[in-house]
Formats: C-alpha cells, structure tokens, sequence
C-alpha cells in the first residue's frame, strides 16, 4: 500500500500566481518518501549507522495542475522495484478528492559513503516497504545530453543554504537554479532531471541554456563542461 500524508498548500508553498511551486512539489515528494523510510525503521539513522545514503539519479514530473494556496492535498508515494544497487519508485500529487494533480517516476542508488561506490541492497535495507506496481504514466528516457546549441550563462557558486544533510547540493536546489532560466510565464508540464555528479560547498556551478518552442534544456556544469544535472522542462508559455 502507497504511503501517504495530508497537507494543505501553504503561503510559503507558493509563487507570485498564489500556486505550488515546482520546488515545493519536489519537496513534498522528498519530505513522503523520508517519512515512509523513516516509519519503516530504515530513516537517516538507520542509513547512517550502516554507512548508506539513497541518492537519486534521475527525476520525470508530470504535472497535471499545480495546487492553489489553502487546497487539502495528499502526497504519496511507494517503491516499485529494487535491483542490484537501484531502488525505483513513484510518486503523486491528489487534491482532496484524491485526483491526480501530478505523477512522478525516480531512480534511485544506494551509496556506501565510505568508499563513495555503489552498495548493494540488502533485504534489511528495505525491511518494511511494501511493493506496489507502477504508477500509470507515460515513462521516457533518464538519459539526456546537453543540447549544441546551448547559450552559457554567468557562473555562480554554490553555497551553504544550497546543501542537505548529505553535505552536497540537494536535488531539489538544482530545480531551483534551473528554473531563473526559463521564459516568463512558463508553465512545465513535464520535468526531467538526470543528475551526474555531486556538487559541494564552493563549487562553480556554469549553467548552459537551450530553449525551443515548447522546450528548455538547462544544463548546470562544472567549470570543466561536464554536468552535475542535466534539466528538462516541456510546457508552454502561459501569458
């Protein structure tokens, strides 16, 4: 059975257009999959005993309406498969008559944080979840590519309020970098996000941008071009 929690769209949720945020929404599915970990005893505690992190390789968000402020919402979320060193799980959005306002698919590895390689999930890793099938969604392809026509933009570096309890750049920060890069009124209804390497503390951070019609590709590069997190957001712009 899908994990699941109850909140309301808060003031701080929410931009200039008085709706959640694509960052908020991200937060939410972060903050049901912790809170699922952490009620099945296999939390940051317990991850961090056993010298573990789950970090995640790639994001697809399709957003089927963003929420209001004050709107009753349900997040949710459950693990679909583990294989290997790989964890697979959905998550969703529902309004208070439990509709879908957003479905999400994501990858996930688990990391030994002492040698920084790759640690095979063990049955005591995932005591307590229990297995769902896939959420009905139109899966695409993780794997992406900075796009050769894209534009560099000015350099910025990272900084302590971009970090988490991993002490890297949170997943959700790169989706906030990226989106100062998008047109005016632009409205994702999908978002891709492959994450490639973990930035830290002082890191330059040198964002590529790529937009077509309905399209833009934010790449966000070390100073060396290769990517920490490549960004796809499909949409329109809405006047």
């Amino acid at each position: 059975m899908a994990f699941e929690f109850e909140s309301r769209v808060r003031y701080s949720e929410t931009g200039p257009d008085q709706k959640l945020t694509l960052v908020s929404l991200v937060d939410y599915f972060q903050d049901s999959s912790t809170f699922q970990s952490e009620d099945c005893g296999v939390g940051m505690n317990y991850l961090y005993e056993h010298d573990a992190a789950w970090m995640i390789l790639s994001w697809q968000i399709d957003i089927l309406r963003r929420p209001a402020l004050g709107e009753k919402i349900y997040a949710q979320t459950f693990p679909y498969g583990f294989k290997l060193f790989y964890g697979y799980r959905n998550y969703a959005l529902l309004d208070k008559d439990h509709n879908y306002l957003a479905k999400a698919n994501s990858i996930w590895v688990l990391m030994d944080t002492k040698t920084g390689k790759p640690k095979k999930v063990l049955p005591e890793h995932i005591s307590g979840y229990a297995m769902e099938e896939k959420l009905e969604m139109e899966y695409g392809s993780r794997k992406m590519k900075i796009p050769e026509e894209s534009v560099k933009m000015e350099p910025f570096p990272v900084c302590h309020y971009h970090l988490d309890t991993n002490h890297h750049v949170n997943n959700g920060q790169y989706i906030r970098m990226a989106e100062e890069y998008l047109p005016a009124g632009f409205e994702t209804s999908r978002l891709v996000v492959e994450y490639r390497q973990q930035a830290h503390l002082h890191d330059l951070i040198v964002p590529y941008v790529h937009q077509e019609e309905n399209r833009v590709v934010v790449s966000l590069c070390n100073e060396e071009g290769k990517p920490y997190a490549l960004l796809s957001h499909t949409g329109n712009i809405i006047s």
